[in-house]
């Protein structure tokens, strides 16, 4: 059975059968077990994705961000 059969036939089904099979799925993901080699690969990867050519902003300019995202947020 391909994906997409597969997510019709779950739509098919009645919300609580559907929250049970979500529990199955999670759980058989949680027992699946991770080797140190792809974890280390998958944090290598998410630290790729943050590095940038800039520095890291000051803490008066972090102050500045923080001061500017209050007003947006409280002053409209």
């Amino acid at each position: 059975m391909q994906l997409p059969e597969l997510k019709a036939e779950i739509l098919k089904l009645s919300r609580g059968d559907r929250l049970s099979l979500m529990m199955v799925i999670a759980e058989s993901l949680q027992e699946m077990k991770v080797s140190r080699s792809e974890r280390s690969e998958a944090i290598q990867r998410m630290r790729g994705l943050l590095k940038t050519d800039q520095p890291p902003p000051t803490d008066k300019q972090v102050a500045a961000m923080l001061e500017e995202r209050r007003r947006e947020k409280y002053l409209p």
